[in-house]
């Protein structure tokens, strides 16, 4: 077939050997229109958007109690950050290297900033301090997320339990079911009125919603009994709690004995192990590490490696992940893949073996330099430390 030169228009498609007046036209008109419609409207992809935040700016700071810092975290260049739903946190990288989770008490619907809450304490791990201390306003920081390891499912209807700066995750539950119009009760308790975070902003909440929201103060009503509070659950409601160790072990033990449907919680540190069987790690420089029924793989990898990075200690951030060589895991994580798990890997700070296993580990020998370490949130430190 002869080559035709560029821009002239084939001929008739019936054998003439003139060229055809109808495409003849149509080269006329897409001559004139494709560069005027690459101008204006051609569709472009566009490079996909990375989701993660990335570096974030401190642009608001105040307190939400004497020792709790609100933050308003935002881009540098006011972009939107990504969406989120009730129960999500981020993680922060502080400048010292320590990672810590804080869960987002804010507004889901806007786009423009974070706010987390940072209760001080002074006998901690430091990271809460550090809050207090390096995060003013203009100070940047790393963070990583959201993730929701405490999805809210919106119920037709919700008991919400918060246990002092367990109100964080709690409180835009609250804010959700209002909009929504479901059947809600929010709890909240604590030392004292004075040291409940965002008690201006429960208050609020509580005008606008009359019979909602309940305010318990020990030094006004005495330690709060958790077969009272499931009762306030109407029958066949799901409860969603947060706050310290005890007061989730009391609830989860009076549950059962409730109306309430469903039980969601989030706690501050690693639940304790209560069915654990001793097993042993071998390393690759040859040691074995006893691992007894009452402690995790972390906690021993630690007495031998201090430098062994970890975070969450609840099987959710992943950052404690090691290379199982050998050994059939009992895994309790529910941050892992199935593929992941098939490839070997391991989340030492709640996956186990069975008795007398022995786990054959990718652990570096003495003298190579392992990740840096991340220190966890203690018990009622920083926040809350999520728990899938």
């Amino acid at each position: 077939m002869p080559t035709l030169p560029p821009g002239t228009p084939p001929p008739g498609l019936y054998g003439s050997g003139r060229p055809s007046r109808l495409m003849a036209g149509l080269e006329r008109v897409t001559s004139w229109y494709v560069p005027l419609a690459g101008r204006r409207g051609t569709y472009r992809p566009r490079p996909a958007r990375d989701e993660r935040p990335g570096e974030l700016e401190v642009v608001g700071r105040q307190f939400a109690a004497p020792d709790v810092v609100a933050l308003r975290l935002a881009a540098p260049d006011g972009a939107p950050l990504p969406r989120w739903q009730p129960g999500a946190h981020i993680d922060l990288d502080l400048p010292s290297g320590r990672r810590r989770q804080y869960s987002l008490c804010g507004d889901p619907a806007d786009p423009s900033a974070y706010r987390i809450a940072v209760r001080l304490i002074p006998g901690g791990q430091g990271g809460s301090a550090e809050v207090h201390r390096e995060l003013t306003e203009g100070a940047r920081v790393r963070v990583a997320g959201p993730r929701n390891a405490f999805p809210f499912a919106r119920e037709e209807r919700v008991l919400l339990l918060a246990g002092g700066i367990g109100i964080t995750p709690v409180l835009p539950m609250a804010h959700e079911a209002a909009r929504r119009g479901l059947d809600w009760t929010l709890v909240h308790t604590g030392r004292s009125r004075a040291s409940l975070p965002f008690a201006e902003e429960t208050e609020a909440l509580a005008r606008r919603h009359p019979g909602r929201v309940v305010v318990l103060a020990d030094d006004e009503d005495g330690r709060p009994d958790a077969a009272a509070l499931l009762a306030r659950a109407s029958e066949g409601a799901a409860v969603y709690c947060c706050g310290p160790a005890p007061m989730l072990d009391a609830v989860r033990r009076a549950f059962p004995d409730s109306g309430a449907a469903g039980l969601h919680f989030e706690r501050f540190t690693a639940a304790p192990i209560v069915d654990g069987r001793p097993f042993t790690l071998l390393l690759r420089d040859g040691r074995r590490l006893p691992v007894p029924a009452d402690r995790s793989a972390l906690d021993v990898l630690r007495s031998a490696e201090p430098a062994t990075a970890y975070s969450c200690h609840q099987g959710f951030c992943g950052v404690c992940k090691v290379r199982v060589l050998s050994g059939a895991v009992d895994h309790r994580d529910r941050r892992l893949t199935p593929a992941e798990r098939e490839a070997g890997d391991m989340l030492v700070c709640v996956s186990r073996a069975e008795e007398g296993t022995l786990l054959a580990l990718d652990v570096p020998a003495p003298g190579v330099v392992p990740a840096p370490a991340v220190i966890p949130a203690a018990a009622t430190d920083e926040g809350e430390t999520p728990l899938p």
